[in-house]
């Protein structure tokens, strides 16, 4: 569409420019996962901008334009609380998937290398690391089951725990260091396991999770204390 064929304000400023900078700063408040977030401000920013021109239009001078839909959406301040409830259940849930798939992972390799009969070629040290990582997984995996079915139909009748972001973080951390520490202690049993080809791809398939699951934990602990 030309320049000339939008809508304007009486000083020839389009409603875009101030629902642009409304986004922004909206944007820069917010914290949370990326897409989840950038779908939400680009929901807000399309409606302020179209009221905006909606008053424009009725021949409202620009700058009362911009106060009445501001009236009606709410400043930056005051609309970013709720935002930011909404994106920090989503981070919850988009970390609490994360645990859940990722967590497991790792005592299911270290299954497989001991029902295989392959356990008995690991170093001492690495067999005895076993049980402690299964059970930290383990634990992670169920509160991050649970952190789902609360964010889930269950939030729409039950009200979402005020504490559960946090929790969820930590499982997302105690995790984190479990997998990376099964990804350190199978990297380093390798070479002296007379199975590697088995244990290797474990350990790098744990590093990778272990990325993955770090990454979502910081990110909720950031909109826990949003």
């Amino acid at each position: 569409m030309s320049g000339a064929g939008r809508r304007t304000g009486p000083a020839g400023e389009r409603p875009e420019e101030y629902a642009d900078e409304y986004a922004a700063a909206l944007a820069s408040a917010l914290r949370g996962p990326v897409r989840a977030k950038a779908r939400l401000v680009a929901e807000i920013r399309e409606g302020l901008a179209d009221t905006v021109a909606a008053y424009a239009d009725e021949g409202l001078p620009r700058d009362l334009a911009v106060r009445r839909a501001v009236r009606e959406f709410g400043t930056v301040a005051e609309v970013a609380p709720a935002c930011q409830r909404e994106l920090t259940v989503a981070q919850v849930r988009h970390t609490a998937r994360a645990v859940a798939l990722a967590a497991p992972l790792p005592a299911v390799c270290w299954y497989l290398l001991l029902v295989m009969g392959h356990g008995s070629q690991l170093p001492l040290a690495t067999r005895l690391v076993t049980l402690p990582l299964a059970g930290v997984a383990a634990a992670a995996a169920l509160l991050a089951t649970a952190a789902l079915a609360a964010t889930g139909p269950l939030a729409r009748r039950l009200p979402t725990p005020r504490r559960l972001p946090r929790a969820t973080a930590w499982a997302g951390t105690a995790a984190g260091v479990c997998l990376g520490v099964s990804a350190l202690t199978l990297a380093a049993s390798s070479p002296l396991s007379g199975n590697w080809p088995l244990v290797a791809p474990a350990g790098a398939l744990a590093a990778a999770l272990h990325t993955v699951v770090a990454s979502s934990a910081r990110a909720c602990r950031d909109c826990a204390r949003a």
